[in-house]
């Protein structure tokens, strides 16, 4: 039986190294950036491996319960704003009205986060920027788009129907 491997296949990761896991991880808000704007994992060993460690489900897990700890401290922010405290100094601080409002949509993203089924990176990388990005709609009321839509374009992006690499679209 013969086998041959096609140059620009969709499914030919490339090659781990050593390394390789360290690396993602130093550089993981720049690939992380390069994901959720749609960049194929295969096209590099340190996305592909920022890929791999992004999409297991402990950490999915995991950034399902960073979202929850957003919604509430946006809670308890809208509380104390009632109430009048300042929160405390060094604290970046959400827009708590925008995430309280956008609390569906974001509770859908973490149900899909948790979902035992494997998703595509881009979605995946797409809620790590929300989360991570000091200018996403999260903590930037100027962000350029409603921290709903950006939600809801994250969790889209995690349907288990879609193909997991990017390239296999089309």
């Amino acid at each position: 039986m013969e086998s041959t491997l096609v140059f620009g296949d969709a499914f030919a990761l490339p090659p781990r190294r050593l390394g390789d896991g360290v690396l993602a991880r130093f550089y993981g808000a720049s690939l992380d950036a390069s994901l959720a704007a749609g960049r194929p994992p295969e096209s590099s060993r340190l996305l592909a491996a920022r890929a791999r460690d992004i999409v297991s489900l402990r950490r999915r897990r995991s950034m399902a319960g960073n979202w929850e700890h957003v919604l509430r401290v946006a809670r308890r922010a809208q509380r104390a704003r009632r109430i009048g405290p300042r929160p405390p100094a060094g604290a970046v601080p959400v827009c708590a009205d925008r995430v309280v409002a956008a609390e569906p949509a974001i509770r859908d993203l973490m149900n899909r986060l948790v979902a035992p089924l494997p998703v595509p990176a881009r979605g995946v990388a797409m809620a790590r920027v929300l989360l991570t990005d000091a200018t996403s709609p999260v903590y930037n009321r100027r962000a350029g788009v409603p921290l709903g839509d950006a939600v809801a374009a994250a969790a889209a992006e995690l349907d288990p129907a879609l193909p997991l690499l990017p390239s296999a679209r089309a």
